[in-house]
C-alpha cells in the first residue's frame, strides 16, 4: 500500500494530465470558432428580396406637395401616394387609373428621361366631363418613378373666361363707338337743318351714355374680381344699403311714373363692404325701373331667414316688367347675356348689370335668386348670411 506522499503525487500527477487536456481542448475549440468565423465573415449572407420602400425623409416631402404626388414601383403597382392624388381621383387602391400617365410611367423606366405634357383626365368613374393637368414624370432612384401632377382645370376655366370677357367688351364697344360716328357725320351733313342736328345730337348724347355705363360696369367688375369684400369687413346695416339704393333710381322712377316702395324687415345688418352692396342692389332697382312698364310699381323688401348655417338676410327687388323666359333665366347673370338685345340698345343696358350682382353676393358669402313669370313681372333677391335679425316690421316708401 502506497504511503500517503506518494498518494499524493499521483494526484497531482493526474490533476496535472486532466488540466493540459482540457486546455488542449480548449485551444481547440477557441481555432475551430475563428476559423468558422473567418469563414461566416467571408461567406455573403443570403438577404431575401423585399419591395423597394422610401425613406422617411422622402415619404414626408410627398405628403406637404400641393401637387398630387404618387410613386410607383417597378411593378406599375402605387408604393405612396398623398392624400390629394386619392381625392383627384387618380390612384385607387394600389393602382394608377389613368392609363396615359401609366404610359407616362413606363417610359421613363425605360429610358431614364424626365417628362412633362398637359393631359385630359376623366373627372369621375362615369360622364364625359374631364379636367385639364400638367403632369411630370421623373426617376425616383433606381427602381421607383414618381409622378407629380397639378390640375390646371380652373385656371384655364379662368384664362378662358377672361378671352370672352375680353372679346365681348370690344364687341359691345364696337356698337356705341360705332354709332357715335355715324351720328358724327350724319350731324355734319345736317348742318343747315337745326331740326336734324337736334335729334342725331340727342342720339349722340343716348349712345355717349350707354358708352360711359358700360365703361364704368367693365370697371366695377373689374375692381371686384380683384378685392375680396371678406378680407377685411366692415359691419353694414341693410337698411342704409336699400336706402342709398333706391334714391339712386329715384329720378329716373319719377320720370317714368314708376313707384318706388320699401318695407320688410329693419334693423339687418351683414359684414362686407357697403359700397359692392349698393351697387348690386342699384343694379336690380335700375333694370326694374328701366324694364317696367311706366306707370308701374317696383317693390323693395328685406326679410329675415333662419339656415342651418345661420341668420340670412334676404333683399328682393320686385317688378311688374314683362317677366322672364324659363328657358331664360338659368344665364341672365351670365356677362352680356339680354333676354332682350333690341330693348337693351333702347333702356341703355349694359348686360353686366345682374353679373355683378351674382359676383357681389357670392363675395359675401350668399347668393342672388330669381323668380319669373311671363306677363307678370320678376322678383330678383340677394340672400346675405347676416348679424343679427332685429324683426321692426315696418313700411318704408
Amino acid at each position: 500500500m502506497p504511503s500517503p506522499a506518494t498518494y499524493d503525487r499521483r494526484v497531482d500527477a493526474l490533476l496535472a494530465g486532466l488540466a493540459g487536456v482540457v486546455g488542449i481542448l480548449i485551444g481547440a475549440v477557441a481555432v475551430l470558432a475563428f476559423r468558422v468565423s473567418e469563414r461566416e465573415q467571408n461567406t455573403p449572407i443570403p438577404v431575401p428580396q423585399r419591395p423597394a420602400l422610401l425613406s422617411r425623409g422622402v415619404a414626408d416631402v410627398l405628403a406637404v406637395l400641393r401637387s398630387s404626388a404618387v410613386v410607383l414601383d417597378g411593378e406599375d403597382r402605387v408604393v405612396r401616394a398623398s392624400p390629394t392624388a386619392y381625392s383627384f381621383g387618380i390612384v385607387r387602391a394600389d393602382q394608377l387609373v389613368s392609363a396615359d400617365l401609366l404610359d407616362m410611367a413606363r417610359r421613363v423606366r425605360r429610358d431614364g428621361e424626365i417628362r412633362e405634357g398637359q393631359l385630359e383626365l376623366p373627372r369621375g368613374p362615369i360622364g364625359t366631363r374631364t379636367q385639364s393637368v400638367m403632369a411630370r414624370v421623373a426617376p425616383l432612384g433606381s427602381s421607383l418613378i414618381l409622378l407629380l401632377v397639378d390640375d390646371h382645370t380652373e385656371a384655364l376655366r379662368v384664362d378662358a373666361v377672361r378671352r370672352d370677357f375680353v372679346a365681348n367688351v370690344s364687341h359691345e364697344l364696337k356698337t356705341p363707338v360705332g354709332a357715335m360716328s355715324l351720328l358724327s357725320e350724319a350731324l355734319l351733313d345736317a348742318a343747315d337743318d337745326p331740326e336734324a342736328v337736334r335729334r342725331f345730337a340727342g342720339r349722340m348724347r343716348h349712345e355717349t351714355d350707354r358708352l360711359s355705363r358700360l365703361v364704368q360696369d367693365v370697371i366695377e367688375l373689374s375692381r371686384l374680381q380683384g378685392h375680396d369684400p371678406l378680407d377685411s369687413p366692415t359691419l353694414v346695416a341693410v337698411d342704409d344699403v336699400v336706402s342709398e339704393a333706391v334714391d339712386r333710381s329715384r329720378l329716373t322712377a319719377e320720370a317714368r311714373g314708376i313707384a318706388l316702395v320699401c318695407g320688410g324687415t329693419r334693423g339687418l345688418s351683414v359684414m362686407g363692404d357697403a359700397r359692392q352692396l349698393v351697387t348690386a342692389l342699384g343694379n336690380l332697382v335700375d333694370n326694374a325701373v328701366r324694364y317696367g312698364p311706366e306707370g308701374s310699381r317696383v317693390a323693395v323688401s328685406v326679410g329675415a331667414a333662419q339656415e342651418r348655417g345661420g341668420p340670412v338676410a334676404e333683399i328682393s327687388v320686385t317688378d311688374e316688367g314683362p317677366g322672364i323666359a324659363e328657358a331664360e333665366r338659368d344665364r341672365i347673370f351670365e356677362r352680356f347675356y339680354r333676354t332682350d338685345a333690341a330693348r337693351s340698345r333702347q333702356t341703355g343696358g349694359t348686360g353686366l348689370g345682374l353679373s355683378i350682382v351674382k359676383h357681389v353676393a357670392a363675395g359675401h358669402g350668399g347668393e342672388a335668386i330669381v323668380w319669373s313669370s311671363e306677363g307678370t313681372g320678376s322678383t330678383f333677391t340677394m340672400r346675405l348670411p347676416a348679424v343679427s335679425t332685429h324683426h321692426v316690421p315696418e313700411d318704408r316708401s
